[in-house]
């Protein structure tokens, strides 16, 4: 079993035994989905909107995600180019076997997020980490690059806003990244999920934004969970040059067929609809941010990066190891033990000196999670 699964597990039944655990290790949006939207999965219901779709998605979708793409990036695609799947964790699946061949590699920077690798492997990659400097905000540069490059690198997984660091990039450095990946004819999967959970007024920019001429080795891959609330909707999608939208397509017709018809036409309403109630949870979102960061740096032998976008904060823990607490998995047992407080392990991540922690929740019940975790490393 999995560090995480073993967490996970544990955490539940503890709860079943009426322990007041407090979960920190959620991958998903503590809001709820927004009203229009559920109205329209009401009404897509209503009007026997139940059947099979073609697989790509329903246009009315794939042109409102065009649309989308192309008020908020400045990039226009065509319908054609775009693949809805059930989740982006599919999109990401398809595009992966489309591109990866057996002894491609595949470069991945690390920390990562956990299911990238095993998808690398699942189609014969081979995974090629490549370290980012936690001193530099954890942030990934072209010598990084290229000091693990050979000649059978097929593929770059750019992850920004990152799960689990929160890093992101700039105009300047993703333009540098795609320069280097024209040069070394490297393709892009650019998983953007969490693209519009971006704080402190940083603006967005996607690497095809940066580098035009990247449209024709990038698949972009977005979706409706993170900024829609729609984790359970399953709507993921990619856009792609269209060759490689084709294949992607292909591929997901003989596998998971379309995306849930109702759950397409209620993202149809997401994508058109208003987004006013959107800025507010970011500012929401930064608060908790800020929040929980300065109460993971002010206590002792913790240090935390503070993260630039997504919900995850990923402190560094490993001053605080000593005898059997070796890693963030032992960690993560002793602080759900101890203070009833579930974190995901960084070993998940790549990192063991880590520990995720999810600010997708109230700012009372992260101060009372974090009083929890200063008590119990009080005791070390």
């Amino acid at each position: 079993m999995s560090a995480t699964l073993r967490i996970s597990a544990l955490a539940a039944q503890m709860r079943a035994d009426g322990r007041d655990v407090l979960d920190f290790s959620a991958g998903q949006p503590d809001f709820p989905t927004p009203d229009h939207v559920l109205k329209a999965g009401h009404e897509a219901l209503d009007a026997g909107q139940t059947r099979y779709t073609a697989t790509p998605g329903i246009a009315e979708l794939r042109e409102a995600i065009c649309d989308d793409v192309e008020s908020t990036h400045g990039l226009r695609y065509s319908p054609g180019q775009v693949l809805v799947s059930p989740g982006a964790k599919a999109s990401l699946y398809f595009a992966l076997m489309t591109l990866v061949d057996e002894g491609d590699e595949v470069l991945l920077p690390s920390p990562f997020w956990v299911s990238y690798p095993e998808q690398i492997r699942l189609f014969g990659g081979k995974v090629v980490t490549v370290p980012c400097d936690e001193a530099r905000g954890f942030a990934l540069s072209v010598e990084d690059l290229a000091a693990r490059c050979s000649d059978r690198t097929k593929v770059l997984i750019l992850n920004y806003p990152s799960n689990p660091t929160g890093a992101g990039f700039d105009r300047a450095a993703l333009k540098a990244i795609a320069d280097f990946c024209l040069e070394r004819k490297i393709w892009v999967v650019a998983d953007e999920i969490y693209s519009k959970l971006v704080y402190d007024g940083r603006p967005f920019v996607s690497i095809v934004a940066a580098e035009p001429r990247m449209r024709d080795q990038t698949v972009l891959i977005d979706g409706m969970s993170k900024t829609f609330s729609m984790t359970g909707w399953r709507v993921g999608y990619a856009l792609a040059p269209e060759d490689v939208a084709k294949g992607m397509t292909r591929a997901q017709s003989h596998s998971t067929s379309n995306a849930t018809s109702i759950s397409q036409w209620a993202s149809v309403r997401a994508m058109r609809g208003d987004r006013g109630w959107l800025d507010r949870r970011v500012a929401a979102f930064q608060e908790r941010r800020d929040a929980i960061v300065t109460r993971l740096r002010a206590i002792e032998g913790v240090e935390c990066v503070r993260p630039d976008g997504a919900f995850y904060a990923f402190p560094n823990v490993s001053a605080r190891f000593t005898g059997a607490i070796d890693s963030g998995a032992a960690m993560a047992e002793f602080l759900l033990k101890d203070a009833e407080v579930a974190v995901v392990p960084g070993d998940a991540f790549g990192s063991p000196a880590h520990l995720r922690c999810s600010y997708a929740d109230s700012l009372e019940r992260i101060h009372e999670g974090m009083d929890r975790v200063e008590r119990a490393l009080g005791t070390l």
